[in-house]
């Protein structure tokens, strides 16, 4: 039944408004059309910043409590209406209909604890009296917001990275506006509805919809807009920091992240953790496994199983519970990645099964024997390709991890703790999961990459951190009147 297209509209701080154009929103697995919203331009996205001024202001006078009502509300709303937030994401996105649930399960976990934490952002005593002569002083510190937060998602997670933004940015008092992925905006404009829904005053939040070449660079240049929260390409991450001028940049850029395998791992488990980790989400994901290091002595064993694990991937419809993987969120990126698979094979590597494409679709896939003047073999993959390479001992595992220049996450299955923990200090990564693949993530934890995967840390806690800047306050007291 074909669906009946409602025409979405941009969320222009606090008011639900059309736009002069339109962007058609297809659904990747048929590239029919689902929906439409504005297509913001230039303008829309200045007076968006003017009203974000006035927004800053609302935002940082709201006392603690209101700020985690509201926050809780959004979370409650997403929760009650949580089918139809899943069927958004898994209509507009790559994801399945079960890790579309999953992501909204995620969103209303992430928001609760955005909540929570808007009580911690907490201060500091200061001894002031450390220092000869300022005996006679006492203060402290504590974290004021920065004003306006320009937020630039993704289409891979188009609701909870788009909550680990706003969540973080109201509870610590600041205004936000974010300009979401062009191919997936429905999901970023449901988070807004609960927000307004929630009772979030107008002007503190802005989803704008549009095309990044026509108001980007008005949102990254803006001086008013005091730290971009960007997530995304490494090329385009790179555009904006030589763009953006005197401000906070917190930056996740991606990765292709490696595991290792030893042989002392139970290797049915990290078969079964790394091959989930290599095509969740069509293998679309900042922390997807990409590279396998299986030490020698385990590697015709593990080969045989991650091979036959994958080959039982059920690949299809997206809104089937059946369905383990769906397409690549436009055909041109399954195209790409079939132009790096390919451009391997020539080179010499040896294809273990997958390699199809069709349409929008691109079969699980695993390579071995990659020669290393291969692109696939140093860039972001960001499809459902695994690279398996065979090693000697978990150091040479670790010199091939680090030879890129990404670092977000890492993976290493041993029970050899004194392996486990040399890999923990000389592996270059934001986060290393023992007994685990890369694709591990609770959204409280610290979360970010070294070297070209990123600067600043996500997760709650930490973005509020990034999102507040500290006050030192210092009174001088007369000599009369100082005392304990």
């Amino acid at each position: 039944m074909p669906t009946q297209l409602s025409g979405q509209k941009m969320f222009l701080a606090g008011n639900w408004v059309n736009g002069d154009r339109i962007i058609e929103v297809r659904d990747p697995q048929d590239n029919s059309i689902i929906d439409t919203v504005p297509a913001a331009s230039a303008e829309d996205m200045m007076k968006c910043i003017e009203e974000a001024k006035v927004g800053a202001k609302i935002a940082a006078s709201m006392p603690v409590h209101e700020r985690m009502r509201i926050i809780s509300a959004a979370a409650n709303y997403i929760e009650q209406h949580s089918v139809e937030y899943a069927r958004t994401i898994a209509r507009e996105g790559s994801k399945t209909i079960r890790e579309a649930t999953k992501e909204v399960e995620r969103c209303v976990e992430t928001l609760r604890i955005c909540a929570e934490e808007t009580r911690r952002i907490h201060g500091e005593t200061i001894p002031f009296d450390q220092v000869p002569g300022s005996e006679n002083r006492v203060g402290y510190y504590y974290r004021f917001p920065i004003g306006i937060i320009g937020a630039i998602t993704p289409f891979n997670d188009p609701l909870n990275l788009v909550a680990h933004k706003v969540g973080p940015a109201i509870a610590s008092g600041n205004a936000i506006i974010v300009k979401p992925a062009t191919v997936t905006p429905l999901s970023a404009l449901m988070l807004a509805k609960a927000f307004a829904h929630a009772g979030l005053p107008s002007k503190i939040l802005s989803v704008i919809t549009g095309f990044g070449s026509e108001i980007g660079d008005v949102l990254v240049t803006h001086p008013a807009i005091r730290m971009i929260s960007f997530t995304g390409g490494m090329e385009a991450g790179e555009e904006i920091v030589r763009k953006a001028g005197l401000k906070k940049i917190s930056m996740e850029l991606g990765s292709n992240s490696p595991v290792i395998v030893l042989e002392d791992a139970n290797v049915e488990e990290a078969v079964e953790s790394t091959v989930s980790g290599a095509f969740w989400a069509a293998g679309q994901n900042c922390l997807g496994v990409q590279r396998i290091y299986v030490q020698e002595t385990i590697m015709d064993q593990f080969e045989t199983l991650f091979v036959k694990r994958t080959t039982q991937y059920n690949i299809g419809d997206k809104q089937s519970e059946q369905t383990d993987m769906g397409p690549l969120i436009t055909e041109k990126e399954a195209m790409r990645v079939e132009k790096l698979v390919n451009e391997a094979c020539e080179k010499g590597a040896v294809l273990l099964t997958g390699g199809i494409r069709n349409g929008a679709f691109y079969s699980p896939t695993v390579l071995k024997n990659i020669p290393e003047d291969c692109l696939i073999a140093k860039e972001e993959i960001f499809g459902p390709v695994v690279l398996l390479y065979q090693v000697s001992d978990v150091d040479t595992a670790i010199e091939k991890s680090n030879d890129v220049n990404y670092g977000l996450q890492a993976g290493i299955f041993t029970k050899n703790i004194d392996k486990a923990h040399k890999a923990i200090t000389k592996m270059d990564v934001g986060g290393i999961m023992i007994n685990d693949s890369s694709d591990y993530r609770i959204d409280a934890m610290p979360f970010g990459g070294v070297k070209k995967s990123g600067l600043g840390r996500e997760g709650i806690k930490f973005a509020i951190q990034e999102m507040t800047e500290p006050k030192v306050v210092c009174f001088k007291l007369s000599n009369s009147t100082f005392s304990y």
